[in-house]
């Protein structure tokens, strides 16, 4: 018998990609859980990868410049630019928070958890992919206490659609094939 005749159906969907599909190995428990246990991620479908998004703004100088690193304190408003850095990048991409698949969470302080997550359910509602919370030492510029690395699935094409066009740097930039 083949993994693919045994698999379980998923909990849900993505309401935007149905290739991204929600697992709960205990469904009654969903309530509890900010994030799912797991996601499959069917092909055809290609994948975007988010460099580690900070409270910072996304284009800064290297060496830093540490007068472009101004972090607000609370927890909420660091993480809420986190996700503005997030979504921006998505919606360049012509995906939403619901193509996310997994989220890596970079804290400095583990008991900051709970308003993280209060502002991670405001971008991303019902979806929960998958999730992980490292507590480190500290972050790139002074003042950062969260970094967001998330990837991303766009949708498999549709039969005879062009799910690439020419971007203006010459390569593929991909739009979302849209009905």
């Amino acid at each position: 018998m083949t993994a693919a005749a045994i698999r379980k159906p998923a909990f849900q969907a993505s309401p935007t990609n149905p290739n991204i599909q929600e697992i709960q190995t205990e469904p009654e428990r969903r309530p509890d859980m900010p994030y799912a246990p797991a996601i499959r991620v069917e092909t055809p479908c290609g994948l975007l990868f988010i460099s580690g998004a900070t409270p910072s703004p996304l284009y800064h100088k290297h060496p830093h410049v540490i007068a472009e690193h101004d972090h607000p304190n609370r927890i909420e408003d660091q993480t809420r630019r986190c996700l503005e850095t997030v979504k921006s990048i998505l919606e360049h991409e012509g995906l939403t928070f619901t193509d996310v698949v997994k989220i890596t969470k970079y804290m400095t302080d583990i008991r900051d958890q709970d308003g993280m997550v209060a502002v991670l359910k405001e971008y991303l509602g019902n979806w929960t992919p998958a999730s992980t919370t490292v507590c480190v030492n500290q972050l790139s510029t002074p003042g950062a206490r969260i970094e967001l690395d998330v990837i991303a699935a766009f949708p498999a094409p549709r039969a005879g659609a062009s799910h690439a066009e020419p971007s203006p740097s010459g390569g593929a930039h991909h739009q979302r094939d849209r009905l």
